[in-house]
């Protein structure tokens, strides 16, 4: 199937490894020119060069902190103009209310919740101006299923998907679309350690967190072609009807009582 992405430009956030780094392969493997950003210069590097080796594009790397004051402004001034925009840096850590404490809650919402609004406020003028562009908020399932033990990031996973219903249910008047998807557990590092952290809560034993797939559809997470197949698919003209919605990727559990 042809994309049509071939020449574009696309900014990608938390690119240096899991999810990130995915897309960055996936963008590349379509033609797509790169700019990448997250906090690890080395990882962002290393990356840079596996896609230069493999695919024909510009890559650029941008290692900073999107958190701090005027970085946000500072990156997309300097990039110039971008038609996609994939909005995937941040973590927000697991646990209940009495176990995250307020920095922590705080840090992880900088960085996801405000990160993705103030990048979405920084490059939605400069789409419309040069006419058009695609915006893909990956946020996660979490937003769907209001687990308590994962309560920071389940209500500012909702949060996002409220900002890219409203944001995208008017953008197509800028010929913007705006869409966010919900991964479910996608096999990267980072569902491991929640899975630990999990096991620990459960059982006293970090340890017996293989137990806890067992839950998961398939005994197993999503396997990374599994999402960024979709957000190439969504990047395209292929998608060109696609705005103001969610989309997700998680096997069906959010249908079930909980993510894990």
């Amino acid at each position: 199937m042809e994309f049509e992405l071939s020449g574009k430009n696309a900014l990608i956030t938390g690119a240096s490894q899991g999810i990130g780094e995915a897309i960055a392969y996936a963008l590349a493997d379509q033609g797509v020119n790169l700019h990448l950003t997250a906090r690890n210069e080395k990882n962002l590097q290393k990356v840079r060069e596996n896609i230069l080796s493999q695919s024909d594009v510009r890559v650029e790397i941008h290692p900073l902190d999107l958190t701090e004051q005027g970085a946000i402004a500072s990156l997309t001034d300097s990039i110039g103009e971008i038609e996609i925009l994939i909005n995937n840096a941040g973590a927000i850590p697991g646990g209940g209310l009495t176990h995250v404490d307020e920095i922590t809650w705080r840090r992880g919402w900088e960085l996801k919740v405000m990160g993705y609004i103030d990048l979405c406020r920084a490059t939605y003028p400069k789409m419309k101006a040069n006419g058009g562009g695609v915006i893909i908020n990956n946020i996660g399932n979490a937003g769907e299923v209001f687990d308590e033990q994962y309560i920071a990031g389940t209500s500012g996973n909702a949060s996002l998907m409220a900002f890219t219903r409203a944001l995208g249910g008017r953008s197509l008047d800028d010929n913007i679309r705006v869409i966010g998807i919900n991964p479910g557990p996608v096999d990267t590092e980072r569902i491991y350690t929640l899975l630990k952290n999990r096991a620990q809560t459960e059982f006293g034993d970090e340890n017996r967190y293989k137990e806890l797939l067992e839950r998961y559809p398939l005994g197993r997470p999503a396997y990374l072609r599994e999402v960024t197949d979709l957000i190439v698919f969504l990047a395209s003209f292929r998608a060109g009807y696609i705005s103001g919605t969610i989309i997700t990727v998680d096997g069906g559990i959010s249908s079930r009582s909980s993510i894990i």
